[in-house]
């Protein structure tokens, strides 16, 4: 009997065990089902058209761009008419074949001749540095016909067509050269090309803060080429070292680089004939440790303008040189305080010969100014407390000049015109949003790209007068349909200073004011806004991911931002970081005192600027700051290049103070949140011995972080395997630690 009751008890045991664990598992939560991954972010950020290398052709009845071929997969150029609408496919990429080759030319940019007959065809190259590289050709869209003119084996770069179509100008092996496009015949202009000397074609602190401009220019008559010869043969090398598979040792690669208070490339200017072949180069001064950030041909093809920078970027000269007899005359001088801008070209020498337009921001906002070509200032012609950001087009006919400014506030980006006599200032672009703008040639149309930070761009032609002609790219949200969204929303707070910031905060979409949530913020934090009313395509689609994750997302743009004056910019001289850490910090206590936010839960991270900024913050800040990650940091400026450091810091011996006061090595000791440092181990720009040193000053301390290296990985991390890594990295670093 004994054994048939411990059955029965058995069996009831066993009963109710199971009527327990089908309890348990009706009861227990279950993990949530999200919809938003990282995969999301990346297909669906793939699928917003755009065009692509758009270029005005006929006198702007007609442009031009790149486009997939739905059949082929492959990318054609078509041309499109303004007013019709029609398109017509230009040039088929599968017949940009040399003699005998197997593999159309790959294209990496192409360029229309005068005559609007043929279009120059570059290939590409992969060293940086470079705009157009490879093997170059020249297609006929009449005989719909390739002739290739160049497909040596070497690397050419900055590869241009002569205003007369007659000649294509290249740099090989650093040297300047010139091929009939008739014969092929191939002159070399310059000699003494190397790893050293560089002709036509620029070093690091040039490509990186001159970008937007050549390294070589044709003169308006075809005659004559201008040309940087930089020679870095003081500038101290870095080394870059590669590990891969396919070896078993690395590979060192020495860049020059000049760090902050380092000897930089010496700068002349020459002019060479391209008949004979006649150089002269141009009298820039007894200084030699100068900048030559532009210099552009007037209308006179025997003028051509230079501009002259000193090392302290404070004093800018603008120069007219007459290349025929070596005259260097300077009609015009700029001086600051603190430092000037340099990064846009707005330079414009009127059609009359007699006039030149200038952008400043001597009187504290960056305005446009109406200049005799003597230098006499004949009238500003934009006022106000606001920022132009670009001119876009002069149409001298009409007497008007157009230019994108920040005029209703420093969110938005919009078109505007003014008479150059000064008058009738208008607005021309009324969609919320950020706006840029390409003129056709005749001034008549422009094509409008604008975007807010809902709505992805919008491709639009307009007359010059903002009305609109027809749509040509038109991106919606469709493909976030299924998908928890939430939308950007702006603020602003004053410091405890008395100095309003902007904001945005971006909530989740099933937001309950009475719960208490998790705050991660995006910082950039000196120059560039990220507080803009612009879309952002894989911001926004991970924060998105984020979001639905119970994460409110914000950003402030601190003091030392753009869009709002001079003296907000220049609040940071000398100390680059520290003004702008302190306003991260007033925007943590800011955040904490919300009814809806944990404030010992906020984090924050960055790229590049952004990365030291968030260094910064968790080390400086510490208080304010539970979890940070920082990609590609700078962490001292004493390690980032010369000419960007030296211009808000000077040089490490002319102000030590100042680079002890914002280096995060100083605040090293106060970390005491969760941090992940993520960097490239051959990132060209901020070089990983930034991490390295801060790393191991931390180890001295004792202090706990985390790290990723991207091995054989730039500045942008930018393949998509390493970038579908990194965002899956930082997301669970997120929901992990904060």
């Amino acid at each position: 009997m004994y054994h048939i009751i411990t059955a029965t008890i058995m069996k009831r045991l066993l009963f109710i065990l199971v009527l327990l664990s089908v309890w348990n598992t009706q009861v227990l939560p279950q993990p949530p089902q999200y919809r938003w991954t990282v995969d999301d972010v990346f297909k669906v950020g793939a699928s917003f058209k755009s065009f692509s290398s758009i270029q005005w052709m006929q006198s702007g009845r007609k442009f031009s761009y790149f486009d997939a071929d739905t059949t082929t997969k492959q990318r054609n150029l078509y041309a499109q008419d303004v007013w019709s609408g029609k398109r017509e496919l230009v040039m088929d990429v599968s017949l940009l074949k040399g003699k005998g080759d197997e593999k159309a030319i790959r294209v990496g940019s192409y360029e229309w001749s005068s005559d609007g007959e043929h279009v120059l065809v570059t290939g590409s190259l992969t060293s940086r540095g470079t705009k157009t590289g490879g093997s170059f050709g020249i297609f006929n869209t009449k005989t719909k016909s390739f002739r290739m003119l160049n497909d040596a084996k070497e690397e050419q770069a900055i590869i241009k067509l002569s205003p007369d179509g007659k000649r294509v100008g290249f740099v090989r092996a650093n040297n300047l050269f010139v091929m009939d496009v008739a014969t092929r015949k191939e002159t070399q202009l310059t000699f003494d090309g190397s790893e050293n000397v560089l002709n036509g074609k620029f070093d690091w602190v040039y490509e990186e803060e001159f970008s937007i401009i050549d390294a070589w220019y044709w003169s308006p008559d075809s005659k004559r080429i201008a040309f940087w010869r930089l020679d870095q043969s003081a500038v101290p090398t870095f080394p870059l070292v590669s590990y891969s598979a396919d070896s078993s040792h690395a590979e060192v690669e020495k860049m020059h680089y000049p760090k902050a208070g380092d000897k930089n490339s010496l700068v002349q200017i020459g002019v060479v004939n391209v008949d004979d072949k006649a150089m002269r180069w141009l009298d820039l001064g007894t200084n030699p440790d100068i900048y030559i950030p532009r210099v552009k041909w007037t209308n006179d093809p025997n003028v051509l303008s230079v501009q002259r920078l000193n090392r302290g970027q404070d004093t800018l000269e603008l120069m007219l040189a007459n290349v025929t007899i070596g005259s260097m005359k300077t009609i015009l001088t700029e001086t600051d305080t603190a430092w000037l801008e340099v990064e846009r070209d707005d330079l414009t020498f009127l059609k009359d010969g007699k006039r030149f337009i200038w952008v400043s921001w001597k009187d504290g906002f960056t305005h446009i100014y109406l200049h005799s070509l003597d230098g006499t200032l004949e009238r500003q012609l934009t006022k106000g407390a606001w920022d132009v950001s670009d001119i876009v087009g002069v149409d001298e006919n009409a007497g008007v000049v157009y230019f994108i400014a920040a005029k209703e506030n420093a969110l938005e980006r919009h078109l505007y015109s003014v008479k150059l006599d000064g008058s009738s200032l208008k607005k021309l672009t009324t969609e919320p949003g950020w706006h840029s703008a390409k003129f056709s040639p005749d001034m008549k149309v422009f094509i409008d790209t604008y975007s807010s930070a809902s709505r992805p761009a919008q491709v639009l032609m307009k007359r010059n007068d903002g009305g609109i002609v027809s749509t040509l790219v038109e991106n919606t949200l469709d493909g976030l349909k299924g998908k928890p969204t939430t939308q950007h929303s702006f603020f602003t707070f004053t410091t405890s200073d008395g100095v309003d910031l902007n904001g945005y905060m971006l909530k989740p979409a099933n937001f309950d004011a009475s719960n208490k949530y998790p705050v991660l913020m995006f910082v950039y934090g000196a120059g560039p806004q990220t507080v803009t009313n612009r879309w952002s395509t894989r911001n926004y689609l991970w924060y998105q991911l984020l979001a639905e994750r119970g994460y409110i997302i914000v950003s402030v743009d601190p003091r030392g931002t753009d869009g709002r004056g001079k003296q907000f910019r220049q609040t940071t001289n000398r100390e680059l970081g520290y003004k702008n850490t302190q306003d991260l910090m007033e925007a943590a206590k800011y955040l904490g005192s919300l009814p809806y936010v944990d404030a010992s839960r906020i984090g924050i991270w960055g790229w590049s600027g952004g990365g030291y900024h968030t260094l910064m913050a968790m080390t400086m800040g510490a208080e304010h700051f539970k979890t940070g990650i920082a990609v590609a940091a700078v962490s001292d400026f004493k390690f980032y290049d010369s000419i960007w450091s030296e211009r808000y810091m000077d040089t490490p011996q002319q102000n030590p103070e100042g680079y002890k006061k914002t280096s995060v090595m100083t605040y090293a000791d106060k970390l005491k949140g969760n941090l992940l440092i993520v960097h490239g181990t051959t990132d060209d720009n901020v070089h990983w011995q930034n991490v390295i040193v801060l790393m191991n000053e931390f180890i001295r301390l004792g202090k706990r972080f985390d790290t990723m290296l991207y091995p054989d990985r730039r500045h942008g991390v930018s393949d998509p395997i390493a970038q579908r890594h990194l965002f899956t990295l930082m997301t669970n670093f997120i929901l992990e630690k904060l």
